[in-house]
């Protein structure tokens, strides 16, 4: 099994450089590998609408902006530290956990967008998507705090990958519930911990409520709601949900992520297991040992 970084550097530099009418058709180019990451949606996947729904770059504004961006990220050596992040943890990962088994893994770095309110306020300037086996896509904005935390945000999404891979937990849309998703957030996130520590390990929005009381009992209020559309208000809070149409639960935003963290933590510190260990753990099994356990 193979992790490839790819130099995405390279390629949004080249586009954000180009003539405005070649933009379109280079940044297609560059998110083509990603195409087998839609393969269970309904019809043809357009990728470059995808990329603006998850606030990617622009290709018709803030040009100079976006490419100080792409240079502060070069300079901080960012592909290159995700690239040796995800080798380490593949090999912490298998070592835990012999006889996994994983596709080649293919994974995009994307700028976000500066003109999305949304993403650089609530969302921190960074979101990853890594629950497809074989894909990951992390998109961020070079913010201090997000730069420092380049190889915890990648190995979170490698977390997600490998749990949801061949002989893994599957992720069924018509059965799966919150609390699946809850739990994999924390699982993730115990993984980057172990890695690199809670400073860094955490992600960054979970964080303010992961000693809320009233955030904790929400969230495990709805571990059984199923519906991915509700997903997006018991996982990301409700600023995110109603970024996307969905309807709020009156919650914060990373509320699920500070009560996966929660969950997982007592599961482990009552299984004497570490995340790497956990990786294909049954979201049932997490809960119920930590809700006995968790205080």
């Amino acid at each position: 099994m193979t992790i490839t970084v790819l130099d995405t550097y390279s390629a949004m530099t080249r586009i954000l450089r180009a003539p405005a009418a070649d933009r379109v058709a280079l940044l297609r180019s560059m998110l083509h590998p990603l195409s087998g990451m839609y393969r269970y949606f309904p019809g043809d996947v357009d990728l470059v609408d995808m990329h603006r729904q998850a606030s990617g770059f622009p290709v018709d504004r803030d040009e100079k902006r976006c490419l100080d961006a792409l240079e502060t990220l070069a300079a901080a050596g960012a592909w290159e530290r995700m690239q040796r992040a995800l080798d380490d943890a593949l090999a912490v990962q298998t070592a835990a956990t012999p006889g996994l088994e994983a596709p080649d893994i293919t994974v995009l770095v994307v700028l976000g967008d500066p003109g999305d309110a949304h993403f650089m306020g609530p969302s921190l300037g960074v979101t990853g998507n890594g629950g497809i086996s074989g894909y990951i896509v992390i998109t961020l904005w070079p913010f201090p705090e997000n730069v420092e935390r380049v190889e915890a945000t990648a190995v979170h999404e490698l977390n997600h990958n490998l749990r949801y891979g061949p002989g893994g937990v599957e992720w069924n849309p018509m059965t799966v519930t919150v609390g699946e998703h809850v739990v994999s957030e924390g699982l993730a996130d115990a993984f980057a911990r172990q890695l690199y520590g809670d400073g860094l390990g955490r992600t960054r929005i979970g964080v303010p409520h992961l000693h809320n009381e009233a955030v904790f009992a929400k969230v495990v209020s709805g571990l059984d709601v199923t519906g991915m559309h509700n997903f997006t208000a018991w996982v990301h809070g409700d600023a995110t949900a109603e970024r996307f149409g969905a309807a709020p639960v009156g919650l914060p935003t990373g509320a699920g992520y500070a009560v996966g963290n929660r969950l997982v933590d007592a599961y482990l510190a009552a299984t004497g297991q570490t995340a790497a260990q956990a990786l294909h753990a049954g979201k049932s099994e997490i809960i119920a040992t930590a809700l006995r356990h968790e205080g």
